[in-house]
């Protein structure tokens, strides 16, 4: 009898080590705010703006050490509205992310799932989309290079180097999942990071597959199209898109300053409603000032063109001008106003290959609402707390 207790004292000991080395974290942002818009197709709106600062999300990730530096990783991320309590997709659970692998101090990281790709995390992470101007109204017109978060991939493998010294690679390849043809409606992504003292650097590649042979992307397979439909949605039966995109960061003690550019390439293919690539390049300058701990001003300005393509020989042209202030009231809560404005001219082509006026988006707030003109401004006021 006490040869089984205390064999089950032993046993009941490992056990609570093995529970000690897992751990489960359930984290989340709500962020909302009154957004005043003055021209949704001709039309100006004030409504409840939903993720405007961040993304409201609700999240669970955990780790469970595997002992000699290895870990496996798991990530479930749900996006919702708190305006109305809806998931921010109604196809997916966790719409934002979904993986597990393992990762090792001396080897990387292997991450299998829906993942967003090296591009976006290592140019986009000191963009003027994550830095205080946010998204809403700093992403480039219509988020049409993936700076923000307008794309997720299903499907996806990836691998990221250790950090050698600041610098770090990443790799991503995901799976189009469509029988007969193994490269359809894949997505490829690479990128390089490296951070020094008080710089960051960043470059990345990533280029999206339509998946169908009539050109028009398929959301079964991993990728998604990109970006507002008032920026490119005459290039939406593209065969595949190309991005390539760089950025830089200075942080001191009280401001910061970057610069971003991209380019887009939309390939036609047989099915396309254009003929000839249409790029897109984006510049963008930012910088933040914190006058106190608890305030942050944000401004920055990106102008982007279209090339002279697909019968068009005025084509499209995009400045816009983003401001922002924060106000941390606790490390969790921060109350914030944001101001977006962009002026369109030019020509590009509408969603049955017609050439039109370009019309206004702000970043990508108004993805699915842009102006009926030239121009667009957007005003916010809000507040995020995170959990």
């Amino acid at each position: 009898m006490k040869k089984s207790l205390l064999a089950l004292a032993v046993l009941s000991s490992f056990a609570s080590a093995a529970f000690a080395q897992s751990n489960v974290t359930i984290y989340g942002i709500l962020d909302v705010a009154v957004v005043d818009s003055t021209n949704q197709g001709g039309k100006s709106n004030t409504y409840l703006g939903n993720g405007n600062l961040s993304g409201s999300r609700l999240g669970f990730t955990g780790t469970e050490d595997l002992g000699g530096g290895t870990k496996a990783v798991w990530v479930l991320e749900n996006g919702m509205n708190v305006a109305t309590g809806a998931q921010s997709s109604s196809t997916s659970l966790f719409n934002r992310s979904a993986y597990v692998g393992l990762t090792d101090r001396n080897l990387g990281s292997l991450l299998l799932g829906r993942q967003y790709t090296p591009y976006y995390l290592y140019v986009g992470g000191i963009s003027s989309t994550t830095t205080i101007i946010s998204g809403a109204t700093g992403a480039h017109p219509g988020d049409l290079d993936d700076l923000d978060v307008s794309l997720r991939n299903n499907n996806a493998v990836t691998y990221s180097s250790p950090l050698f010294s600041g610098a770090q690679v990443s790799a991503m390849y995901a799976l189009g999942g469509i029988a007969g043809n193994f490269t359809a409606g894949e997505t490829v992504s690479a990128a390089f990071k490296y951070n020094i003292s008080a710089w960051n650097f960043a470059v990345g590649y990533q280029r999206l597959d339509s998946g169908t042979p009539s050109g028009s992307y398929s959301t079964a397979s991993s990728a998604g199209f990109v970006g507002g439909a008032g920026i490119n949605g005459g290039y939406s039966s593209a065969d595949n898109v190309e991005m390539i995109a760089a950025g830089l960061r200075y942080n001191a003690d009280h401001y910061m300053v970057g610069l971003s550019c991209s380019n887009v390439d939309y390939n036609p293919g047989a099915g396309s409603l254009f003929k000839e690539t249409e790029k897109l390049d984006s510049f963008g300058i930012f910088g933040t000032y914190n006058p106190t701990t608890a305030i942050t001003l944000g401004a920055g300005y990106s102008h982007t063109a279209a090339n002279s393509a697909n019968r068009i020989s005025d084509a499209a042209k995009y400045d816009q001008l983003s401001l922002a202030q924060t106000y941390t009231m606790s490390k969790r809560t921060t109350l914030y106003l944001l101001e977006g404005y962009q002026r369109a001219s030019g020509q590009k082509l509408n969603s049955i290959g017609a050439i039109v006026d370009a019309v206004a988006s702000v970043g990508d707030s108004q993805n699915g609402t842009p102006s009926s003109g030239g121009s667009q401004t957007v005003l916010m006021a809000g507040i995020r707390h995170s959990f």
